[in-house]
C-alpha cells in the first residue's frame, strides 16, 4: 500500500494527514523539531485532537459517519522526531510542510532526504518559494516538485503543481494521479512568484482594501458584492473564461479607462491584451481568444453556462422564485 509522510505537525501537515488518510491512505504526521517529551506530547495531542475535530464538523454536516470518521482517524499517525526515520523510511511520498523560510525548507529537506528512499518522491507544499529553488537542496533532484495545497487543505479541492526545470515527467504525473485520487483538482504552473491563486488574490485583496481607503464602500458591502456577484460568478465560470466570453475588447477598453480614471497604470491591459486585439481574437465571438472557441457550439455552451449559474444561486439560496415581489403590498395608491 501507498505510504504517504507530512513532515511538520503543524497547520499544514494535518490537513494534508487528513486529505489522504480520508481518502484510504495511511499517512504519518512527523513532528519534525526536535522539542522535549512535554512540548512534543503537547503538540501532538493538539495536532491529532485537530484532525479529529474536523472530520467531527464533517460527520456532523452529514458528509461521514462516526464508523468513518474513527476509521479515517486510524489511518492517520502523529508521530514525534523519534520516529521519523522508520516512517520516511516506508513512505513513497514525503510531503514537506515546515516554517516558510528558505533556512527550515533547507534544514527539513536535508535531514528527510538522508532518511528517506532514494526513490521516493518529495514535494514541498511552499506558498512562497520556487520549486527551483528548493529542487537544488535535494539529492536526485528529479524526484522533486511542488505541490501547493490550499488552506484548509482538507475542504478547498485546488492543490498547484509546480514542477522545477529538473522535475522528471513521471514525478509530475505520479504526484498528480496520486492527488486525483484523494479528490483533488490539479493546475499545472510554472515556478513563478504567488503560482496561479495567491497571485490573483493578491492583486482583489489590495483593491478591496483601497476600495475601503478611498470610500468608495464599507468593509460589509465589498463583502456583501464578493458573496453575491464576484465569487460566484468565478465559481461558475473561469476568469480567462469569462474574458472570452464577454470579449477581450470589453476588458480592454474598461481597463484603460480605469487606469485613466484613478491614475492607476496597474489597471492598464497586459501585453497579451492588447496583442489579442490587434489580431482580432477578442474571444468566443471570433473563436479565439485566451482560449481557443473553434468549433464550440456556442448555443449549447450558453446553456450550459446558465444551468452552472442556475445550479450555483440555487445552493448559494440567492435564486429568487418567480413572483417573488407578488408577496409586496402593490395596491395602487
Amino acid at each position: 500500500m501507498t505510504r504517504i509522510a507530512a513532515l511538520g505537525a503543524g497547520r499544514m501537515g494535518r490537513g494534508i494527514g487528513q486529505v489522504f488518510a480520508y481518502a484510504g491512505y495511511r499517512v504519518d504526521v512527523l513532528d519534525f523539531k526536535a522539542r522535549t517529551p512535554a512540548e512534543s506530547g503537547t503538540l501532538l495531542a493538539a495536532a491529532h485532537a485537530e484532525i479529529g475535530a474536523n472530520l467531527a464538523l464533517l460527520r456532523d454536516f452529514g458528509v461521514l459517519d462516526e464508523a468513518q470518521r474513527q476509521a479515517i482517524l486510524g489511518r492517520v499517525r502523529v508521530r514525534p522526531l523519534e520516529e521519523a526515520p522508520a516512517a520516511l523510511g516506508r513512505a513513497d511520498f514525503v510531503f514537506e510542510g515546515v516554517t516558510e523560510t528558505l533556512a527550515a525548507k533547507r534544514d527539513a529537506l536535508a535531514r528527510a532526504c538522508a532518511l528517506a528512499r532514494p526513490d521516493a518522491i518529495v514535494a514541498s507544499t511552499t506558498s512562497s518559494l520556487l520549486a527551483d529553488e528548493l529542487a537544488a537542496l535535494v539529492p536526485a533532484p528529479g524526484r522533486f516538485i511542488n505541490a501547493h495545497f490550499l488552506n484548509p487543505a482538507y475542504l478547498i479541492p485546488l492543490v498547484e503543481v509546480s514542477p522545477a526545470r529538473s522535475t522528471a515527467q513521471a514525478t509530475f504525473d505520479a504526484v498528480k494521479a496520486l492527488l486525483e485520487s484523494a479528490g483533488k483538482v490539479v493546475v499545472r504552473c510554472a515556478p513563478s512568484p504567488g503560482f496561479i491563486v495567491p497571485r490573483l488574490q493578491a492583486a482583489a485583496m489590495n483593491e478591496a482594501a483601497r476600495l475601503v481607503e478611498e470610500g468608495v464602500a464599507t468593509p460589509e458591502d465589498i463583502d456583501r458584492a464578493v458573496r453575491a456577484g464576484f465569487g460566484p460568478r468565478y465559481t461558475a465560470m473561469g476568469m480567462c473564461e469569462f474574458i472570452d466570453y464577454g470579449g477581450l475588447d470589453v476588458l480592454y477598453y474598461a481597463a484603460k479607462s480605469m487606469a485613466r480614471a484613478l491614475d492607476a497604470p496597474r489597471y492598464a491591459p497586459p501585453a497579451i491584451v492588447e496583442r489579442l486585439m490587434r489580431e482580432g481574437k477578442r474571444g468566443a465571438r471570433e473563436g479565439e481568444g485566451l482560449h481557443d472557441w473553434r468549433g464550440r457550439d456556442l448555443g449549447a455552451y450558453q446553456r450550459e453556462l446558465v444551468g452552472r449559474f442556475v445550479r450555483l444561486f440555487a445552493q448559494l439560496k440567492l435564486l429568487p422564485p418567480p413572483g417573488a415581489a407578488d408577496r409586496l403590498d402593490q395596491t395602487e395608491p
